[in-house]
């Protein structure tokens, strides 16, 4: 192997624009956790029960639901940099005027306006930060799964601390930190056009004709159910302090993006992802009965709560990639849907909860989690046949088994010149700027071995927590492989196109790359260096490192470098 060094431009060079809405995204995803450390404290010093008090999950989830299905149909009118400024303000506004409130239904408005907003934020934020990284998408990916792990787990220490002063103290300082965020977005993020298709409010809806995306959703709607309950209910318990309460779900966060982002993956890899959710859902299940059965011992309560968040992480990752895997509908569709469907059920629960804990006792709600949980694998069990032939065609399909435009598949797209029955040399390339490269690179290859080229443009649908972004469209994925097509013809090279659709952890596509390499009977695979490292480069499940080990052929690697001289490639 002969190879020459070259430092990867790390995903956290991005500008100021990326970073600006980066901070936003930290602050959204801490809400998730910020009123947990201060429910306690809202029903004494409001003279409210824990049911009314839980009304401020019930009504910010139930509106996010709702807004779910128009948040595309905005987006596609207004242009995604009004989306999110629209958003950033509705929080703006209700965040303080909950920290202003002095009754809890105030505070139980207020949030409903808060949860349309945090509704408009959340459906365009990742899209801005790919459109505007300058790292490539994979680094684009590492940056917003840092902002989602960092959010969530200071998100209630924040929470703790200034709930710790006053319970005002955390929608204030939700306020004022966005009010940031949205000076630097209306300030720093520049113009993004409007998306060339535009989304009907119909269109999630008739999605759910879909039976897997239904499948999948309802699924969805019974774990929220069991989440929110312990969300909800577990800090009364606990009988802690504000800022005990800040630490425990601190702890619970870490685990919850720790586990989301680099454990969810590697365990769909190994166990596949219907039978990882079986297990996942029967130990939250365990864990939410523990709970129940031990609300007499805080310090029970409080470790069941913390290693919650594992397996929370793993349901919302791959409870995500399973409905891009299932959905046969464009990404923003399938995702106004299943936010739609689940976010009904993460509303609900809190409120039945507290019904249950009034009527019976405090030891009830949380068994009926549990059962939430139970119902949860009953219901995907009646999907497994089509969760499980999605992942299998996706498996068959990168073999070239069979044809076709699912996620997974790998389509033709066209063919020029005559193949002289020679070895291909196989090149794998993405909508990032080293394609270019890596396509002259791989040419070159080529002539030398007078061998034809086999064009795989990877059309990447990237999972992050619970959301999911791709870069560009199908359509335009396949007009980028016919470009490329005609400019190898008008230079004499022999090569045929094809479009990889993959959604998975990023290192999944390169065991889709090596399975189509191995079917053409590949000589070479080319390929781009990775466009981060570091820590970065770990979390990223490396395709390159995927596909050296997955091959079965040589991998000329063409690291990045802003002039032809420079980059020097790496023959594994």
């Amino acid at each position: 192997m002969s190879h020459q060094h070259h430092s990867a431009p790390s995903p956290f060079r991005q500008p100021r624009a990326v970073w600006a809405v980066a901070f936003a995204c930290v602050v959204s995803f801490m809400g998730i956790g910020l009123v947990d450390p201060i429910l306690p404290a809202l029903s004494v010093k409001l003279h409210a029960s824990p049911s009314q008090v839980s009304l401020l999950f019930t009504s910010y989830l139930l509106v996010t639901a709702v807004a779910m299905l128009v948040t595309n149909l905005v987006s596609s009118r207004i242009g995604p940099k009004r989306t999110l400024i629209a958003g950033l303000v509705l929080i703006v506004i209700f965040a303080a005027l909950a920290g202003s409130s002095h009754s809890i239904g105030g505070i139980v408005g207020f949030r409903a306006g808060w949860g349309l907003g945090n509704a408009l934020f959340i459906a365009t934020s990742l899209a801005v930060i790919v459109a505007s990284a300058s790292g490539g998408f994979g680094g684009a990916i590492i940056l917003y799964e840092t902002a989602l792990g960092i959010g969530i787990a200071v998100g209630p220490l924040l929470g703790g601390t200034l709930g710790g002063i006053s319970w005002r103290g955390p929608f204030y300082g939700v306020s004022v930190l966005m009010f940031i965020a949205l000076i630097a977005t209306i300030t720093l993020v520049p113009k993004t056009p409007r998306p060339a298709e535009r989304t009907s409010i119909a269109a999630p809806i008739a999605a759910l004709r879909h039976r897997g995306l239904l499948i999948m959703s309802l699924t969805a709607v019974f774990y929220n159910w069991g989440f929110f309950t312990m969300l909800g209910y577990a800090p009364y318990p606990m009988h802690l302090s504000e800022h005990q309460l800040g630490l425990v779900f601190t702890g619970w966060g870490l685990l919850v993006a720790v586990f989301s982002v680099a454990v969810a993956p590697r365990l769909q890899r190994r166990f596949g992802t219907a039978k990882t959710l079986y297990a996942n859902l029967f130990l939250l299940a365990v864990v939410l009965a523990v709970i129940g059965a031990c609300t007499n011992s805080p310090k029970a309560v409080i470790v069941a709560v913390i290693v919650c968040g594992a397996f929370i992480g793993i349901n919302n990752t791959l409870t995500t990639q399973a409905v891009m895997t299932v959905a046969p509908v464009p990404r923003p569709v399938a995702s106004a849907s299943y936010g739609f469907v689940r976010f009904i059920g993460g509303g609900l629960a809190p409120f039945v909860a507290g019904k249950l804990a009034d009527h019976y006792n405090i030891h009830v709600p949380f068994y009926a989690g549990a059962a939430a949980f139970l119902i949860a694998i009953a219901v995907l069990a009646t999907g497994h046949r089509i969760l499980t032939e999605a992942e299998r065609a996706a498996e068959e399909t990168a073999a070239g088994q069979r044809p076709g435009a699912a996620v997974g598949e790998i389509v033709g797209v066209g063919r020029t010149g005559t193949a002289n029955g020679n070895p291909p040399v196989v090149v794998a390339i993405d909508a990032g700027p080293a394609a270019d490269a890596v396509t002259a690179a791989a040419a070159e290859l080529a002539g030398r071995l007078n061998a034809p080229l086999e064009l795989l443009h990877v059309h990447e649908i990237a999972v992050v927590g619970d959301d999911a972004v791709d870069r560009e469209s199908y359509e335009q994925a396949r007009a980028r492989v016919q470009r490329r097509l005609d400019e190898l013809a008008a230079g004499g090279v022999p090569a045929a196109g094809h479009v990889l659709r993959s959604v998975a952890d990023h290192g999944h596509a390169g065991s889709l790359i090596a399975e189509h390499a191995r079917a053409v009977g590949a000589q070479v695979v080319a390929i781009g260096g990775p466009s981060h490292g570091g820590v970065a480069h770990l979390l990223d499940g490396s395709a390159s490192q995927r596909l050296i080990a997955e091959a079965g052929c040589r991998v000329m690697v063409v690291p990045p470098g802003p002039e032809p001289a420079e980059r020097a490639a790496t023959t594994v």
